[in-house]
């Protein structure tokens, strides 16, 4: 077994989850513990808007509490915060801890139904809005913050049904942290300078980039909406030396025209998640970014942010693989079959104790300590640990299983294929065949048989799609960023099996 992490200072408690020693108590002993080292250290850039260091973002969210108290908010209710990205988001952040409520972040790409549905569901109490100045008051905060603590509501983005909203605590949010530090590893002498060009109301933004970078005394520079060549020229302007971001925004940014005039030299860390990647795109980020170490994060918002991590070392040998569990994560699997697939279990501190009102399905989801992530994976005796397909998106092919995001990641490794989406066709003789709909990169051709051909060798022959469809459009997605399968298979028209 490989352990490529720093795992001094933990210790396994009764209830047999793996802790790292020495935490702070609560998000805020967190905040105030830099603010007393790193005062007049640049805290939150948002680029073509302000900038604050640490001493004024603290007075300003406190001063945010204040006004929420006198608006009624007590510690324990929830506030909802319908912001885009920027500082006000963040002050609204720190400042309802603050108050002692609980944090609601509402995806802004929800439909209006889905964000009442948000709203009511977790019954927040007030709401922050776009164009509304933010509430200020005497400054307030509240003390004596328990680990335990609900701290924030993060709702998922299921591609079926309303979302849930995974309960998260003080402690999650902090495990999440020190496994941000150590997987990277990031030095925590206030010299990391972020650039977030991924929304804050997913575990991401705010998790693994806002929070970590808040702990390290660190800079955090906001995009407020992404721009490529806004990414590319922050880069330099903001010396910006940790990017997190989906392999997407990444190929988008290395096949600029100028990408060559851009100076890379000073970036450290290029981090990725959230979707396949081509192997061939690893070597190309490896390249673009020479002084930097890559790698690839899995997680869930049930995890608040990071389960496993694929580091530097192993990200060109294992490019399909999601990496190693983080340093306080025990990963099993439930019911593996005889490929040694089966569904990933987490334990761990930054697991999230539940979802608000959904007692059912928490009791579905969160069973005798471990999380059923409905992902089905493979752990090898190394370790590793390759995610292979959603549980509900497995194709059964005469009664071979045929893991859907398997098969999408070696579409992937084809040069002129930019992303797809690989499902079930519905057939009378097998029950289902492989399909495959495919976006080519901008500018290039492939034929769908020439696709196929490529894949031999790769796959098993019953695991190559004899179903492909080639478009021009994205692949839709919810405002999670998943792709809509069902939609999909609504919209596909198959046509003739390739074989």
């Amino acid at each position: 077994m490989i352990r490529p992490f720093d795992q001094s200072g933990i210790t396994r408690g009764e209830d047999n989850i793996s802790r790292y020693d020495g935490r702070p108590g609560s998000l805020l002993e967190m905040l105030r513990n830099t603010v007393d080292q790193h005062a007049s250290s640049e805290a939150i850039v948002e680029i073509g808007g302000e900038r604050v260091i640490y001493r004024e973002l603290w007075d300003r969210a406190a001063r945010l509490a204040g006004g929420l108290k006198s608006l009624g908010i007590a510690p324990g209710d929830r506030v909802a915060i319908r912001l885009g990205n920027g500082l006000d988001w963040c002050i609204a952040f720190w400042g309802t801890l603050m108050a002692g409520a609980v944090v609601v972040p509402v995806n802004t790409r929800f439909a209006e139904p889905e964000v009442e549905y948000v709203i009511n569901d977790s019954g927040s109490r007030f709401v922050f809005l776009p164009g509304q100045p933010l509430p200020a008051g005497a400054p307030f905060g509240v003390e004596n913050l328990a680990p335990t603590d609900l701290a924030a509501i993060f709702y998922t983005s299921g591609t079926t049904g309303f979302p849930k909203g995974a309960m998260t605590t003080h402690e999650n949010f902090l495990s999440n942290t020190e496994t941000c530090r150590r997987i990277a590893p990031l030095p925590m002498d206030g010299s990391v300078r972020t650039l977030v060009s991924v929304p804050l109301f997913h575990v991401t933004g705010c998790n693994s980039q806002l929070l970590t970078s808040c702990e390290g005394g660190g800079t955090t520079v906001i995009m407020r909406t992404f721009d490529v060549q806004a990414f590319l020229r922050a880069i330099g302007e903001e010396r910006i030396n940790s990017l997190t971001s989906v392999p997407a925004i990444h190929w988008m940014a290395i096949n600029q025209p100028n990408f060559s005039e851009i100076d890379t030299s000073g970036v450290r860390w290029v981090m990725y998640g959230g979707a396949p990647i081509a192997p061939d795109l690893v070597g190309r980020i490896a390249v673009a970014f020479p002084n930097a170490r890559v790698g690839n994060g899995f997680g869930l918002t049930e995890t608040s942010s990071v389960a496993t991590f694929l580091p530097h070392e192993f990200a060109h040998i294992r490019p399909d693989s999601v990496g190693f569990a983080a340093p306080v994560v025990d990963l099993d699997l439930f019911e593996p079959d005889s490929d040694s697939v089966g569904e990933l279990l987490v334990r761990a501190p930054n697991v999230v104790p539940g979802y608000w009102n959904k007692p059912e399905a928490s009791a579905q989801t969160f069973v005798k300590g471990w999380l059923h992530t409905g992902d089905l994976a493979r752990i090898d005796q190394d370790g590793f640990v390759q995610i292979v397909d959603r549980k509900k998106d497995m194709v059964n092919r005469g009664g071979e299983n045929v893991y859907c995001v398997e098969v999408e990641n070696a579409l992937c490794a084809h040069p002129a294929v930019f992303e797809c989406a690989v499902m079930g066709v519905p057939d009378p003789m097998m029950g289902e065949k492989v399909g495959a709909v495919v976006v080519l990169k901008p500018g290039v051709k492939a034929e769908r048989r020439e696709i196929c051909e490529f894949l031999k060798g790769r796959l098993a022959d019953f695991k190559i799609p004899q179903f492909m469809v080639i478009r021009t459009e994205a692949l839709p997605r919810n405002p999670g960023g998943k792709i809509l399968k069902p939609r999909l298979r609504k919209e596909a028209e198959w046509g003739q099996a390739l074989r």
